[in-house]
């Protein structure tokens, strides 16, 4: 689903710069897709090559999240992050899996599989429809500025976390060494930032702001905790 913002004028300048602050951006409601994947790891292209396909789909909003446990093989993976691992590993928890893996997909936050499995993984997506979510939820952005507010519509715990997430749409890195030595690849969607904004009380609507720089993609997701269910998301391209 998609819906493009019209530029308003809303009445206040921009410090210094003697410009109109102005709405902009395309809104998108989906499915939350996380692909955790790394530059050193042999089974992860062809689940990255899925992923693509599944980034340009209107109805997800996909996330590719690097991790670093792979950097010790002979490549360090320069979009990994350790708090990645640590998302990662506070799934594993929740499902008291005993190991992580790559590639590995996390539909909703509530569905994981193989990332390299492409019809498991349209599957997994078709079974939770963003439409589906208990909370609506919208994302404007002003200047430096945005704002969530969402509202719940079904069954909600009775607090929620909000998380701001940025990401760079494409990346292509010349791998040297290790495992994926001599490969191209191209990664989506990758998460540059994943930050909480703050807890809600869900029986009152939300209205938060946040302050977002610089011209990456702002996704606000909603979930039942760090590891649990999402129950709503937005990106703002």
């Amino acid at each position: 689903m998609r819906h493009v913002f019209a530029a308003s004028v809303i009445g206040a300048l921009f410090a210094g710069s003697g410009l109109v602050a102005q709405d902009r951006g395309i809104q998108d409601w989906g499915t939350v897709v996380e692909l955790y994947t790394s530059q050193g790891c042999s089974s992860c292209p062809p689940a990255d090559r899925i992923f693509e396909q599944i980034a340009d789909r209107d109805d997800v909003i996909a996330l590719a999240l690097h991790v670093d446990y792979w950097d010790y093989i002979g490549w360090k993976d320069d979009l990994g992050s350790p708090a990645y691992t640590a998302r990662q590993r506070g799934y594993a928890q929740e499902w008291q899996a005993r190991n992580v893996y790559t590639p590995q997909m996390v539909v909703a936050g509530v569905k994981e599989l193989v990332g390299s499995h492409p019809v498991v993984a349209m599957d997994a997506i078709a079974a939770h429809p963003a439409q589906n979510n208990p909370v609506e939820v919208s994302l404007r952005r002003t200047g430096d500025v945005a704002t969530i507010s969402a509202t719940a519509v079904g069954a909600v715990p009775a607090r929620a976390l909000v998380q701001i997430v940025r990401y760079t749409p494409r990346i292509t890195r010349e791998i040297h060494k290790g495992e994926n030595a001599g490969k191209t690849v191209v990664y989506r969607n990758v998460v540059t930032s994943w930050a909480e904004a703050g807890e809600w009380n869900t029986s009152q609507p939300l209205s938060l702001q946040v302050n977002v720089t610089g011209d990456e993609p702002v996704v606000a997701i909603i979930q039942d905790g760090p590891a649990g269910a999402v129950l709503g998301a937005v990106q703002l391209r």
